[in-house]
């Protein structure tokens, strides 16, 4: 899965950043022709910052079905220390996509579950696709438990690891995936975790190949590095897909 944008670099970042919704479907297409085979989408208002609306997403999944049809899109509900819970969730509402990612912790910022239980309900009898996004072992921890307790529904949720934090310089390392890994081995039989990981800065292809050898997935993209596995700036998106491809390929 690629995450060209996220909701916090610009342009000013690397000059291939997307920022409109042309520009992602277009960095989308490139890094689907170089072997990414999802989308991590964010859209931007017309001074570039984060927003979830509605209308935005609609028009991106529109032009994604079009462009490239066979390419799966996944809409985030990032809060950014912007948006409530109530919020993130009427955005889903109001688009119905078939996939969405939704950190816990902003989800379910404390142990009033209620309202989340009744979301991730409805999204799962609506068949829409929550990944979870989780940022340190004791969120896995909280994740286990609440899919235990049924806030959660099963058999299956997929689940995406963030080594790291959004931070400046942040730069990830593949043992920062251990503490997680050590945490996943305590799931149940019955709950089929469907993980994956994001990581940053200059190590991020390193980081993704450890995990896809620990039988995870990937989500890579100028979200979270700028930077190829020999430490050149990436041209844009598609170059780094297809620098994980081929530091897969060799091993």
């Amino acid at each position: 899965m690629v995450a060209p944008n996220g909701a916090r670099k610009m342009k000013s970042d690397h000059p291939a950043l997307p920022i409109t919704v042309e520009e992602t479907v277009r960095a989308a297409k490139a890094s689907f022709e170089a072997g990414a085979r999802g989308l991590h989408a964010h859209v931007r208002d017309r001074q570039g910052k984060h927003v979830l609306d509605a209308g935005l997403y609609r028009a991106l999944l529109k032009e994604m079905a079009e462009a490239v049809p066979g390419m799966y899109v996944q809409i985030t509900t990032e809060a950014v220390g912007i948006y409530s819970p109530e919020e993130q969730r009427a955005l889903v509402r109001d688009v119905m996509p078939d996939a969405v990612s939704i950190a816990l912790r902003e989800m379910c910022p404390d142990e009033e579950t209620g309202e989340a239980r009744s979301f991730y309900h409805w999204a799962a009898e609506a068949r829409i696709a929550v990944q979870h996004i989780l940022y340190s072992p004791e969120d896995v921890d909280r994740f286990l438990h609440f899919a235990a307790d049924g806030v959660i529904p099963g058999p299956s949720a997929q689940v995406l690891f963030v080594l790291g934090r959004y931070a400046d310089n942040q730069e990830s390392t593949p043992e920062d995936l251990d503490p997680f890994l050590m945490e996943l081995a305590r799931c149940p039989a019955d709950l089929n975790l469907d993980w994956a990981i994001c990581a940053f800065g200059h190590r991020e292809t390193d980081c993704l190949v450890y995990a896809m050898e620990k039988g995870g997935k990937a989500r890579i993209g100028f979200e979270n590095g700028l930077w190829n596995r020999d430490g050149a700036l990436a041209a844009d998106n598609a170059d780094r897909v297809r620098d994980l491809v081929a530091a897969v390929k060799a091993g």
